[in-house]
């Protein structure tokens, strides 16, 4: 078991959280339940499934986990670009919280291949 504030990818990931909330809080009214509430719960899944995660016993179940955020990842980046196709999100933020979001996938696989290397 190990703490999951050390991750870097964990903090990354809280950060992209906190900003899509930021981003999101601009939807309109009717979007309240439907894409922002999808966008909000992808987000949030990524770093509550790695503290999950670095609560479970061996390498092998904290990278299921890692494989379960890696998955909320690709959704969430999904969102993202729906967003900005129905207009939701300007170019710029859309941009910016992709780059962030390729670089929280970038830094999962690393994680998830080194925790199959070592098992």
């Amino acid at each position: 078991m190990q703490d999951f504030h050390g991750l870097k990818v964990w903090h990354k990931a809280h950060e992209l959280t906190l900003a899509v909330y930021r981003t999101t809080a601009r939807f309109p009214r009717e979007e309240v339940y439907g894409l922002r509430a999808q966008l909000r719960r992808a987000s949030s899944s990524i770093p509550a499934n790695l503290a999950e995660g670095c609560g479970r016993n061996g390498d092998s179940e904290f990278a299921r986990f890692c494989s379960f955020a890696m998955g909320s990842a690709s959704e969430r980046e999904y969102h993202l670009l729906l967003a900005k196709d129905l207009q939701l999100i300007q170019i710029e933020d859309y941009e910016d919280l992709a780059r962030c979001a390729i670089a929280v996938k970038r830094m999962l696989a690393a994680l998830i291949q080194k925790l199959k290397a070592d098992s």
